[in-house]
């Protein structure tokens, strides 16, 4: 990074953080949408599982010629096995938008003790201004000891200057105290948390310099940058769909791309969504409806429709367990001998 130390120096660079289904993606998009027009923005997204989705959902929104520059990285904690293409992708992403502001939202179940550590590294340690990390809970799940045991979960928890209790608009009494106060006995105050509905908040909780700065790092060793990241530009196979896995942290993912000239039908789609049971699904589906953007969380489909047509359908699944049923459900989805198949 050391020939763009010349060119850009101290960019104000956030971590959105947060444990599967706490809706980064939503927070990400609501705040590109109040950006300042006049700026550049850049998203450095992370995704668990070897199918992107993320990167489809925010350029449905949001659009270079806009300020808004999307650079993925699939497969897994941006910051273990892949912690040089980490690099390489960031280097990539700051070169093409020269952004006002970096935001960078790890995987769900990664590290962001390690990420930090990237960020501070020698390569970047000049041009990025670490500011505010960000962490979105859930309060409901605070009752579930699979996620108050999780390792993962508290380091997120641990690292962030600011706890945004997302999903507020559906809390029960007493899940906003119960959020304090599991704060309160990780870090000794209750006062970094702040309620937000659908991922707003006040964008001035982005700024201002990092107040974690003693943080218990692992020691670790990363490969050489030259290392590229992992493309999902694997061609698709004239059966018309790839299917790829991924497992870690207690946690299993299968995604599914198709060739853009496959539709579904959006009825039986939703039907079979409704039989998906997962910690999250997220899709960007070309249906006889249009695009539909899919984020699936306990249970609930939040939909949004959008006009044109994706590239490639993109499915993904995260779960505890994986269940051989989905794929025949989901070809059951397509529409057959469709004109353009």
């Amino acid at each position: 990074m050391s020939n763009n130390s010349k060119t850009f120096e101290a960019i104000p660079t956030n971590i959105i953080s947060g444990f599967l289904g706490t809706g980064k993606t939503t927070t990400i998009l609501s705040l590109l949408e109040n950006k300042p027009e006049d700026e550049r923005w850049a998203v450095l997204v992370n995704e668990f599982g070897e199918i992107g989705i993320d990167g489809a959902l925010y350029q449905g929104g949001q659009a270079e010629d806009g300020g808004v520059y999307i650079r993925e990285v699939p497969g897994g904690c941006m910051c273990c096995a892949v912690g040089a293409p980490m690099s390489a992708a960031l280097n990539q992403l700051l070169r093409r938008s020269k952004p006002k502001r970096l935001l960078i939202e790890p995987t769900g179940l990664g590290h962001p003790k390690g990420v930090l550590e990237i960020l501070r590294s020698d390569n970047f340690r000049d041009v990025l201004d670490i500011q505010k990390t960000i962490t979105l809970v859930d309060a409901r799940k605070l009752s579930d000891t699979r996620y108050t045991e999780h390792e993962t979960f508290n380091q997120q928890i641990d690292v962030a200057d600011v706890i945004v209790g997302n999903k507020s608009d559906l809390y029960q009494e007493g899940d906003q105290a119960r959020l304090k106060d599991y704060v309160a006995n990780r870090k000794g105050s209750g006062d970094l948390v702040v309620l937000a509905d659908h991922g707003s908040f006040d964008p001035t909780l982005l700024e201002g310099p990092s107040d974690i700065v003693n943080i218990d790092f692992r020691a670790r060793h990363f490969e050489e940058e030259s290392l590229e990241p992992a493309d999902d530009d694997e061609p698709i196979p004239e059966c018309g769909f790839l299917r790829k896995e991924n497992s870690g942290e207690g946690f299993f993912t299968v995604g599914w791309r198709f060739s853009p000239d496959k539709r579904f039908n959006l009825d039986h789609l939703l039907g079979w969504l409704s039989t998906v049971q997962a910690e999250r699904v997220k899709a960007v589906m070309n249906t006889a409806d249009g695009v539909i953007d899919c984020n699936q969380v306990d249970g609930i489909a939040s939909l949004k429709k959008r006009g044109g047509s994706a590239n490639e359908s993109r499915v993904e699944i995260i779960a505890r367990e994986t269940d051989t049923l989905w794929e025949s459900g989901l070809m059951d989805c397509l529409i057959a001998n469709d004109s353009s198949s």
